[in-house]
């Protein structure tokens, strides 16, 4: 068994020591918090869809296999397609794949989602967002139908 020696502290002969002190410290710093990656993930999701411009997340594979996941009973739509989060002990670093509307200035849109994105994860989380990766890997003509009706509108009247 291994003895602790005792520190001497500035008021040791009042009998009172800062280290009696049940708890040691604000009980709001007393353990550890962690943060999964999927949590980061919604968050921006939400926080990216948030910004005009934003048609949709992801690539057109993961929009049409989304489509097929939202229509079977329970699947629910996924708030994280298209968002890929890297969150450590008091940083996170994302990738976002987006779809823009036609007509918008890409750069704009960009800055925009980075912000929205940054701003939102910082708060929720505390964490540090040190960057925001942008793909934009599709842009949606006012012309064309959405990948996620795959048509199905026409077949039932």
């Amino acid at each position: 068994m291994t003895e602790t020696p005792q520190r001497n502290s500035p008021d040791s002969g009042s009998g009172k020591s800062p280290l009696s002190k049940r708890g040691g410290g604000d009980p709001g710093t007393r353990g550890r918090t962690t943060i999964a990656d999927g949590v980061v993930e919604k968050i921006a999701g939400m926080a990216a869809r948030d910004v005009v411009g934003v048609h949709a997340m992801g690539s057109g594979l993961s929009r049409t296999f989304g489509a097929v996941r939202d229509r079977v009973p329970g699947g629910g739509k996924s708030v994280t397609r298209g968002v890929k989060a890297e969150v450590g002990e008091s940083q996170a670093a994302l990738d976002l794949e987006i779809v823009v509307d036609y007509g918008v200035a890409i750069a704009d849109v960009a800055r925009d989602v980075r912000q929205n994105v940054v701003a939102a994860v910082e708060r929720m989380t505390g964490l540090e967002v040190v960057e925001v990766n942008i793909a934009v890997s599709d842009v949606k003509l006012p012309d064309e139908d959405d990948d996620e009706d795959d048509g199905e509108s026409q077949r039932v009247q």
